[in-house]
């Protein structure tokens, strides 16, 4: 089990997560949602000791991760990160290799075992076929599930994906996400996923955790979570759910009658300002 105990973090001085509780069961999908800025990345970046906690526990399993080394906490969590630093010259194989290095001692060797999970880990991901691809020459899409590959040979029983479906078409993206819960139910995965879109959260996750200005504004299953008030309050645009008409969960509809810009235009801004502006101008 994941858990997130009072988790406060901050750059500079500022603080930009506050008061973050949260867990994750074995078995159990949880998607964090919100606006851009609210602090879903830098959550996933705490979680994972890249960014230090001014204050909060992470703990998996009861241990306190913060007693752990880089190494040893790589056995216990894998991550899929938005930003894809990637040695443009690495192939595919040796880029799904880096996922065992927890494991493999300090001679490096890899050892047939290595070999078959890290096969296994690029079946499952369909990039098998481009094992001996360098990465320089790959697609975005090609390279997110590369580094899903690579986290899946870490073979760590916490996953952690910052905007998984970035940069994958439709088809990539439902075999991506499917994939992901098929291999949590399977394994008994804990996984916390970050996702933009909303439907997507409703339809994958079991639960959801929604964030608003660095606080979490509500947590639970979707339906719970993904209602017109919480949304329009936290978003600041009004929106219709409706029922899945298949599966029954939330599908969240922006109200398409809103006047453009009527939510998000400040209020100290008008057209006739801009008009005298831009007179100005000339």
């Amino acid at each position: 089990m994941l858990e997130i105990d009072s988790l406060y973090v901050a750059y500079h001085g500022q603080e930009i997560l506050m008061d973050i509780s949260i867990s994750i069961r074995p078995g159990e999908i949880l998607a964090v949602v919100g606006p851009n800025g609210v602090g879903k990345s830098t959550l996933i970046r705490a979680i994972s000791g890249v960014h230090p906690l001014r204050s909060g526990r992470v703990r998996v399993a009861g241990m306190d991760l913060s007693s752990l080394t880089t190494l040893q906490r790589s056995r216990y969590l894998a991550v899929v990160p938005q930003d894809r630093l990637l040695p443009a010259a690495f192939t595919v194989w040796q880029t799904v290799l880096l996922g065992r290095t927890p494991y493999l001692g300090w001679l490096g060797r890899v050892t047939e075992a290595d070999k078959k999970i890290i096969q296994r880990a690029m079946q499952m991901t369909y990039t098998t076929s481009l094992a001996n691809r360098r990465l320089g020459e790959l697609s975005g899409g090609e390279q997110q599930r590369v580094l899903l590959a690579r986290a899946l040979a870490q073979d760590a029983p916490i996953l952690l994906l910052d905007e998984p479906t970035t940069h994958l078409d439709l088809q990539h993206e439902s075999g991506l996400l499917n994939l992901v819960r098929s291999l949590v139910q399977e394994k008994k995965l804990a996984l916390l996923m970050v996702l933009h879109d909303l439907n997507l959260a409703g339809l994958y996750a079991d639960r959801i955790a929604l964030l608003a200005d660095g606080r979490l504004h509500s947590v639970g299953e979707p339906f719970q979570v993904l209602t017109e008030e919480n949304l329009s309050s936290v978003y600041h645009v009004p929106v219709h759910i409706i029922p899945h008409p298949d599966y029954g969960t939330p599908l969240v509809l922006p109200d398409g009658r809103v006047a453009s810009g009527e939510f998000m235009t400040p209020p100290a801004l008008s057209w006739q300002g801009f008009e005298l502006g831009a007179k100005e101008i000339q």
